[in-house]
């Protein structure tokens, strides 16, 4: 019997080497480089044959198991008697299983960031928190209060208003494609979507919270906690916060418009005053800064708007405190620039054809405007000319992505 039990010690030992052997090389293999986190350009679309099912996935998504590959690293193993005994230890953070996301007709594919992969239970859960008014100070305030699904994910009004009734200097944007921006805010003080989903928490003209504060409080609620130790394997976190409603913003896409299927060949989708400014779009020089397929280099430009005011803004100046970026702001996406109204960084065009007409003009004389504005400029575009162009932008809004405030905890 000794011999017996000498023997199997042996072969156990064994097959928990090759085990630990087999994972190390698993681990070694499965390593990939960070996903590009920039706006994909036109000339930048993939043109490599159609990929297989599994190369579709999104970056690090685990292939289709065969029946002879070894089981997965964390699939569960039967417990020995006295591991049962053992007390239970904290729960593990567990790598996310991303999930391939759709985009719609004419955008590029989408960009989701190596470590805040895409997965159904992040995005939920970041959905709950964009809705979640409890996320600001006075519980009066959530991300869809400025960033309205129902109105075209931006608001109405020239500028916003946060607790207590307090007025912000500048106009909320759309949520929509931001998943596509190099950077977020009208003056660009955040790189990305994670970046940015805590600015306006701790803004205190905007949610006036602190993360420390906030995160401690949502702990407190057992179905966050609960989601957060499931997607996260942690409780509530500045961190899951931040990338759960990032992952959930990924998810806002619009395209599908007129002007996506007369690219993709319906030559009926736009009608003749909309093909006309198309034309001139592309020839006056409006192109250049609004660049297909996101109409938006998302770049830094002055435009002169608000420069006449006693204080004006500033805009990018204050991140990069460079004289030459007085007044610079970043350049908008005009996807569903027709159902965004008011327009600027201060809403102050109240009509499409308001901020064309001064869009056309070249914007405003200022020591700082951009001579980038000076092509449009020299075009003279007529007033007849400036309708065309309005009705081209009509043509770039596509089906609004819809969705209903979930149930919170």
């Amino acid at each position: 019997m000794k011999a017996l039990s000498w023997f199997l010690s042996i072969a156990i030992c064994g097959a928990a080497m090759i085990a630990v052997a087999t994972l190390g090389c698993q681990k070694a293999t499965s390593a990939k480089p960070k996903a590009r986190e920039q706006a994909v350009k036109p000339e930048d679309k993939p043109k490599s044959p159609a990929p297989t099912p599994d190369e579709a996935k999104a970056p690090g998504e685990p292939k289709a198991k065969t029946a002879n590959e070894p089981k997965a690293a964390d699939e569960p193993k039967a417990k020995t008697a006295d591991e049962a005994k053992a007390p239970s230890k904290p729960a593990e953070k567990v790598a996310a299983k991303p999930v391939a996301y759709p985009v719609p007709r004419g955008l590029p594919p989408l960009p989701v960031p190596a470590d805040n992969p895409m997965t159904p239970e992040k995005i939920e859960l970041g959905k709950m928190l964009y809705f979640d008014k409890r996320v600001s100070k006075d519980g009066t305030v959530s991300c869809a209060t400025c960033h309205d699904p129902k109105m075209a994910w931006a608001e109405k009004t020239a500028t916003s208003t946060g607790i207590g009734k307090q007025v912000g200097p500048r106009n909320s944007p759309t949520v929509m494609n931001a998943a596509y921006a190099t950077s977020m805010f009208w003056d660009g003080r955040a790189a990305s979507l994670e970046e940015q989903a805590t600015g306006p928490v701790e803004n205190p003209i905007e949610m006036g919270h602190q993360m420390a504060d906030l995160v401690v409080q949502l702990d407190k609620i057992p179905e966050y906690h609960e989601r957060f130790q499931k997607v996260f394997g942690t409780g509530v976190t500045k961190e899951g916060f931040a990338k759960a409603i990032a992952a959930f913003e990924r998810t806002v896409l619009a395209g599908d418009s007129p002007y996506d299927r007369f690219k993709a060949g319906e030559q009926n989708a736009l009608t003749d005053a909309q093909k006309r400014g198309l034309a001139l779009f592309e020839n006056v020089g409006c192109a250049d800064c609004h660049a297909p397929p996101l109409f938006s280099d998302y770049e830094f430009h002055n435009a002169g708007v608000g420069m006449d005011k006693e204080k004006p803004d500033l805009g990018r100046k204050d991140v990069t405190k460079k004289d030459e970026d007085t007044g610079a702001f970043r350049v908008p996406s005009l996807r569903h620039v027709a159902d965004t109204a008011p327009y600027f960084h201060d809403g102050r065009a109240k009509t499409l054809e308001e901020a064309v007409a001064l869009m056309a003009a070249g914007g405003k004389d200022h020591k700082y405007r951009s001579a980038d504005f000076d092509t449009v400029r020299d075009a003279k575009v007529t007033p007849e000319q400036q309708k065309d162009l309005v009705e081209f932008l009509k043509a770039l809004s596509g089906p609004i992505p819809a969705v209903e405030p979930p149930a919170l905890p």
